[in-house]
Order: C-alpha cells, then structure tokens, then sequence
C-alpha cells in the first residue's frame, strides 16, 4: 500500500471499490445457500405491498446450528401483534453467540432498574479474535497525540472500522429492536458476497435496546391496551412512564445524567466506533440524516462531506430497488450536540440517524402520511424522488424491510471504503487537536477563587465526563486578556476533543435566525451552572504549566471545631446547601441570616446558616464530605434570622406528560430532598393542607387547560397498576384510570390548599395554570405572537427583590436562565413591587447565548411572581428552574423557594425600579 500519503489512502479504497466491493455487493443470495420457505412466504404476506420490500431482506437463509430468530422466540421477526422485551431479545443474541464465533455479546452496565445494557459485536471469525487490538488502535487513533504519520497508515490500513448502531432510545419507536435480531441473524449465518465483505471489512455493533426500562414498559402497555388497535383514528397515547425520569429525552441529556445513557458514554471512550448510527421511527417512510443546516460550525467539515455521501447512496439503492418514500433532507439539523448519537460527532466520529415510519407497535393499520390540506412530507423534492404515499396500509414487516435494507445498503458503502471511513476518523482527531493550536481561543479559563466551588466542580468534571482534558495552572497565569490566580482550571483547544470543549463552553450564536431547528439554541455551560469561564485569545496559554485533574475529590474545611455557640456556613450559591441541611435533620435548630453581616474582616451573604454547636460531629462531617467550608463561632452574630424549617413537600405530575417533572424528580433524588410523588388522584381527594407545606407543579403541558385536564378520556377507562400479566407496568405511582386529569375538582382543592396556608409553585408552562383559572386573579398570563421563535435560548433575567429569600446565595442584579416558553405575566401597577421578583430583560441585548426572535416581546416582563392568596401563596416561574441537568445555576432558586426559605416572605418598601414590571394594561 501507499505508505503515508493521504490521497494513496483514498485511492486504494477506491480502487477496492471500483476492483471488487461493488460487483461482490449484489443482492441476490449464492446457490450454495438454502432458505426458509416459511419465512419467505410470511414476509410477503405481513408486506402490504410488493414495493415494500428489497431482494436484499426478502428470504432468509437456513445454516444448520445456528437459531434464526424464530428458533429461540418463535416467531420471525415482523409478525403481526408480536413485539420481544429486552430479556427475550438477549436470550436470542446469547444462543446466536454460542453457536457461532462471529458473533460477541458484553454488558456494559445497568438500568435504573437492573436491566443489562447490552452491546453486541459482529464480524468475521478472525476480526473477533483481534477484536481487543483492534479497539486499541481505534483508540489509538482517536488521540493522534505523538502519532507518526507512518504509523497513522499502518493502523488505518490494519484496523477495520466500527460501525454502531442503536435501537429502542425511545421507547414507542418498537421496530429496530426487532429489525437487529434479524439482520444480526444474516450477518451471522448468510454466505452472500456482500454479507462477507461487511464481516470482512467491518466491525458491526450495536445497542440492542438503548432504554431497556422504557422498552418493556411500553411492550407491556402495547400487549394490555394497544395491540389490537387497528384504525389511525382510536391510537391511544403509550404508558405514562418510559425510563424511570425522562422520555425522549433520553436523547437530549447533553451533560449524561441519566445512568443508562452514561453507559454508552462510557463504552463509547472506551471503544472509539467511528460511525454510530441510531434507528429512529416517526416520519414517512425512511429518512436519512445528511446533516442539515443550521449546522454546528464546530464540528470537522469532512463530517458535513461525509453525511451525505452515505445518505445519498442509501436512498438510491431503496429507490432502485422500486421502494417509494426514502428521502435525505428537510427534517433534522445538525445544530444541537446534545443528541445521545452526536457523542460520536462530538469525538472526532460520525453521528447518522434514521427514521423510519412506524405505528407504534406490531399491528398493521391504515395511515394517513399526508395532511388533509397539502402535501407535506409526501411532495416531490430534489431530496425526495420518489416520495411517500398520501394514505398507506403499513405494517411492521414494512418497517422491518426498510430499515434493514438501508442499514445493508450503509453496511455496504462503509465496506466498500473501510479505509477511508478509518482514516477520517483519524484526520478529525488530528484536526481537532491542530485546531487548538491555530484557531483562537485557545483555551477556557475558570478562574481560581470563585466563592461557589461546588459548582466549578460540576463543570469540571461534566467536561471530563466526556473526556475533555482538564488542567490546572501551578501558578500565576497572566494572559494579554486577563491575568488569573494559580489553581485556576485550563481547557486547552490542542487536545483531541478540544472542539467539543469550545461547543460547550462558547456562547452559541445562532448562524441565521431564519432558520428554524430541532431542539435547544443555546447551552452555555458556564451561563448554565453560573460559574465564570473565560476565553482566550492569547497562544500563550498553550505553554502554561498546568497538569491534568485526575481527582475532583474535596474535603470541606470546618475552622475552630471547638466552638462554643456553633458554626458559620457562608451561603455563596451552592446547591449543596440544602444538602446540608438535610443531613442535620428536624431535630437541629438552623437559622439564616436574613441579611449580610460580617465577622472581623470576613463578610457573610445573606442565607448563609448559622448551626447550633448541639448539631456536633453530624455537622462538621457533612460539611467535610460537601467540601463546603464551615468558620467556628465564640458567640451568634447580632443579624436578624430566619428559621430554616424543612416542609411536607408534594411533588405533582399529570398522568400524561411526566418528562420535566422526571427531571426536577432527578434533580430532588440526587441531592436527597424528601417529597411524594402525588397525582391528580391525591389532588382531587382534597385534605392538602393537613398533608402538605408546599405543593410544586413543575413545568408540564403547554396550557394550563392540558395540564388540568392532560389524558383525554376518549380511551378510557386506562388503569396503570401492577399486574402480573404486565409487570412493568405500575411502576412510579398506580391508577384505576389515567384519564381526565384532575379537572376543576382538583383546582378546587388546590385553592383550598393555598387558602389554607399553603405554598403552591408551579414552574414554566405549569405557571399558566394559576392565572388561567383564577387562583392568581389578578395575575394574567399571555403569549406572544406568533412571530416569535425562542427555542431554549439563554437570556437575561434582573432581580427585583434581591432581599427574597427565594435568591440567598445570588449577589448579583442579573442572572442567566434558560428560556421556557412559559407564560408573560401581566401584573396590576400597584401589585409589581410586592408581588414581581424577577423579570426578564428582554431585548436582543438579552440574549446570551441561542437564539430568540422577537425579543422585544419579553422586555421587562416578570420571570417570576409570588402572590398571597388568602393565607398561603402562589409563586410562579415563568422560566423552568429545572430543566435537563443543565441549568444548576438555576437550581439554588427552586431549592430555596421550595425547601429551604419556603415560608419566608420579607416584607419589601416599592423602589422606582419594581414599579414598571410587567404593568398590566
């Protein structure tokens, strides 16, 4: 082969191609194999029609000793009203591994509820058996640091690459999970040329059921409730619970807080695959991402080069071979990183998706694709020849076919060229680290003495999460744009995921507001956690001494154990606060200042907790294991104070829309707050106030008629109960019936709650509610036009009452959050500065990261309102202060206003900044 030289690379796959991958690549299976009759016999009749279905899926072959899937389940794949839990599906995958040496099974993790994550390797005899070498020069080449460029080809030219694929993310999209056992059955046992040159040339993997919980879940609603649903018109919604938090975004949990998602993580930077591929269903019929604008200007251009190149080649071989409705463009963006199958792109690989159409399920039914008015995804297009069908019979074997015969089709291009996809992978890693070395900043800064270190904690080792090298400067570093104090952290650029780092840390400025995409705008990592991160454009910060953290590990300081009245803790903003006060229990007396006091030189904020010397060894060991810092006290500071009492705490979910309330439910689990998880059921049988202090209503629906009112009752009666027959399902809570929502009875006693002394939040869209249906009267809630477009930018908020209690630990006058759509609050004149805490500033000037068009409809309307109704109170947030594991600079707020400061109102005199907030008309 051509040594070293990059084009000899590419010349020498393409003389592969042109000499012997194609003419081996043909559809048609070799006399020399024998088929199942059976299963050729039933796929024609579970197609609903002939240009459903390739040559290339269309029989299967018989190889004695080794169990197609039918062997094992029962069934072939694709059988109507048939779907496989992950158990069975495991159970097939270990059977095909112990009759043949071309298949490997490995478990890397678990679920939150003891599920294996599974990853299934598939590839020649002789491949499997390098398979531990051959990962090591991927990972090799994934970090190109002190890599000859001899040595580059050596590995390029000996290491075939991976190609990974995942099925079952979301949980409804049923078929790729069953399509893998399948295909994993013809890669295994098929002799077809092209099904040689795959195991030849490639390392197919792939992720049976990337959300085992969630699969299940909703296979066991699917069996109870929907299986024989057969008319477009009676589909029900699927179980209230996937995953134990989240639902679809388990595909958008950009820092991997999720336990089942940090396994693939984790596998991933260990493994290195170049290409991960992940199976999706939603629209008609099959599409092929090829890495639309608005695109993430960070990422390697050969990646936008390469998207379409594998994109373009599977919608013309399903074309060519008669099948309608594969298209390559016009649905998702490439701007967003936080996509599960984006941490390849993030590391130097290629991300590639599919979605296929699907029902939901394994039952057959008539569809209609396109709208009643227009042609929607069914119009002719350069990206879509042959487009979908208006109305269509479609059933799971159709979906089986198609996504089989593409993933065979992308199996066949990357075979065809397993050197040029290996060696792009090795020049995006090389680029990545030339890039920090040419292209300012060069580095991020986080400078040293920040008063919150837990916070710059997290970010440190989110970043490291994702293997972002992380250092920190011996000394002082002094740079032409700032000079910072030794122990500051660095994120040097010239480093192999040093592009991943700028995505992260940058502000995101959109590329053209035009432009509409699929998810969030704006992620800002030091905006999100409110910690300080600095850019630099001076090429010095390469050369500054500043070793790798390995260990985040730190013990708090507690000064002056042997105090006789009791300890200090300064309340800088921490979240682990209400950690701490949790781990003192009922039983001490904490209080807070109510105001900023000083000891000797040393100044205290507001909030911060003044604890009894009686708390003992269960104080000073919580603060050590927190690593907060506590000062010993001879006496109690002269400062008013306020007791820091912890409430009876209800958390409420809608039956029908429990993804956010997961996430604030993820949020209060990992740092130990007490709650119960009640349900319009709790809501409507009344008695709140003898139960509950607080009742928080985290963001959920769009309106506050959808969240009163959430599952329609056209369905119903739908139990969520533990049942043998089912036995995941019940799982988070129980009901008779999941329909209805709590209705105007459960308001009712909502109000009654409030009346009677309670606290009701509600967060984000949930805040409609309130004003909607007059628990607030005098607070209205509007939206904007409908010229506004705001998805998930970063923005501007100013504090009003910086004495609230809801922000000790905030010092500053503005803050960044993230924007939730939630409602624009109109308050009476008179009412704003009792009444308004927080506004937005609105503006384009207020963007800070992301995009918002029409920002001028958000000026100086109020971000956060509480209002006192009879003897309780109603605090609404118009942001979401719990959003993704993403925003923790915005947690201290909820944990405040919910938990730790819950029934602490200072009374505020009007000041001429609060009197034109959010104004009513």
């Amino acid at each position: 082969m051509c040594s070293v030289r990059p084009s000899c690379w590419a010349l020498t796959a393409c003389l592969t191609l042109l000499l012997g991958a194609l003419p081996h690549a043909q559809p048609a299976p070799t006399s020399r194999e024998t088929f199942d009759p059976e299963f050729a016999r039933s796929v024609r009749e579970w197609t609903t029609g002939p240009e459903f279905l390739s040559p290339l899926v269309d029989h299967l072959p018989l190889v004695k000793g080794i169990p197609t899937p039918k062997d094992v389940l029962g069934y072939h794949v694709g059988t109507p009203k048939r779907l496989t839990k992950t158990d069975a599906a495991l159970a097939y995958y270990r059977a095909l591994e112990k009759a043949s040496p071309r298949i490997r099974v490995t478990t890397i993790g678990k679920t939150d509820e003891g599920r294996d994550v599974t990853v299934v390797y598939i590839a020649s005899e002789a491949t499997l058996k390098q398979l531990p070498t051959h990962i090591a020069n991927l990972g090799r080449l994934a970090d190109p640091r002190g890599l000859s460029e001899a040595d580059a080809a050596r590995l390029v030219a000996t290491t075939p690459p991976m190609y990974h694929l995942m099925a079952g993310l979301h949980s409804a999209e049923t078929g790729p999970p069953e399509m893998l056992m399948e295909l994993a059955y013809r890669l295994v046992a098929s002799d077809t040329p092209l099904i040689r040159q795959i195991r030849d040339r490639v390392i197919v993997s792939f992720t049976p059921a990337s959300d085992p919980d969630g699969r299940d879940r909703y296979i066991d609603w699917y069996r109870k409730y929907m299986v024989d649903i057969t008319e477009e018109k009676d589909r029900i919604s699927g179980p209230p619970y996937w995953g134990k938090y989240i639902f679809h975004d388990n595909n958008r949990d950009i820092n991997y807080s999720q336990v089942t998602l940090r396994a693939h993580l984790e596998w991933y930077l260990k493994t290195h695959p170049p290409v991960m591929h992940d199976l999706h269903e939603s629209v008609p019929f099959l599409y092929t991402f090829s890495g639309q604008a608005p695109q993430n200007p960070n990422l390697d251009p050969i990646v936008y080069g390469e998207l379409p190149m594998f994109a373009n080649f599977e919608m013309a071989q399903l074309t060519k071979y008669g099948m309608p409705g594969v298209w390559t463009h016009g649905f998702v963006d490439m701007w967003s990183p936080g996509y599960l199958a984006f941490m390849a792109s993030n590391h130097n690989g290629l991300v590639r998706m599919y979605e296929t159409f699907g029902n939901g399920g394994a039952t057959t039914m008539k569809r209609r694709v396109a709208p009643p008015e227009g042609a929607g995804q069914t119009s002719r297009e350069w990206y879509r020849p042959l487009p979908p069908y208006r109305e269509v019979l479609w059933s799971l074997r159709n979906n089986t076919n198609y996504m089989q015969t593409a993933v065979l089709s992308a199996l066949q291009y990357a075979s065809a060229f397993p050197e040029v996809i290996v060696e792009n992978f090795y020049r995006k890693s090389r680029n990545s680290v030339e890039a920090g070395q040419k292209e300012a900043p060069f580095a991020f800064v986080i400078p040293a003495g920040q008063q919150d270190r837990t916070r710059v904690d997290l970010l440190i080792s989110l970043l490291q999460r994702q293997g972002i090298e992380v250092g920190r400067a011996t000394g002082e570093v002094k740079l032409s744009d700032g000079t910072y104090a030794a122990g500051s952290y660095l994120v040097k650029r010239n480093q192999p995921y040093g592009r991943l780092a700028k995505t992260l840390l940058e502000k995101q400025t959109f590329p053209d507001p035009s432009l509409r995409t699929y998810d969030d705008t704006g992620w800002t990592m030091g905006l999100m956690l409110q910690v300080e991160v600095k850019p630099t454009v001076d090429k010095t910060v390469l050369d500054v001494p500043a070793p790798l953290v390995t260990d985040l590990s730190r013990t708090g300081t507690v000064a002056d154990t042997g105090a006789s009245a009791g300890w200090v803790v300064a309340h800088h903003g921490s979240n682990d606060m209400v950690r701490l006060r949790l781990a003192l229990g009922s039983g001490v007396a904490v209080r807070a200042a109510a105001a900023a006091f000083a000891i000797g030189e040393v100044k205290y904020p507001a909030g911060s907790f003044l604890v009894p010397a009686s708390a003992g060894a269960a104080f000073t060991d919580a603060v050590k294991r927190l690593g907060l810092d506590a000062q010993g006290l001879a006496a109690m500071p002269e400062v008013a104070t306020i007791d820091v009492d912890l409430p009876r705490l209800a958390m409420f979910t809608t039956w029908g829309r429990t993804q956010e309330v997961g996430w604030v439910r993820h949020a209060f689990d990992t740092f130990g707050i007490p709650y119960d998880l009640v349900y319009k059921e709790r809501i409507r049988q009344g008695s709140l106030r003898a139960a509950y202090d607080v009742i928080l209503v985290p963001h959920q629906g769009t309106t506050g008629k959808s969240l009163v009112y959430d599952v329609e009752r056209k369905a119903g009666p739908l139990a969520y109960r533990k049942d043998p027959a089912y036995p995941s399902l019940g799982t988070y809570g129980e009901s008779d019936d999941i329909t209805g929502g709590m209705g105007l009875e459960g308001v009712l006693e909502l109000q009654k709650f409030v009346d009677e002394g309670g606290v009701l939040i509600t967060l984000g869209a949930s805040s409609y509610m309130p004003a909607e249906f007059g628990l607030v009267r005098e607070v209205t809630a509007t939206r904007p036009t409908g010229a506004f477009y705001a998805p998930g930018p970063i923005v501007q908020v100013e504090v009003l009452r910086p004495e609230h209690p809801i922000f000790f630990g905030y010092t500053k006058p503005t803050l960044p959050v993230r924007y939730a759509n939630g409602p624009l609050f109109q308050v009476p004149q008179e009412d704003v500065a009792d009444q308004v805490l927080m506004r937005f500033t609105g503006g384009d000037e207020g963007v800070l990261s992301g995009l918002m068009r029409g920002a001028a409809e958000t000026r100086r309307r109020p971000a956060l309102v509480a209002t006192p109704v009879g003897k309780g109170r109603v605090v609404a947030f118009a942001t979401n202060p719990c959003y993704r594991w993403q925003n923790h600079g915005e947690f201290g707020m909820l944990f405040n206003a919910a938990v730790l400061f819950w029934n602490d109102t200072p009374v505020k005199t009007p000041t001429p900044a609060a009197t034109t907030a959010g104004v009513a008309p």
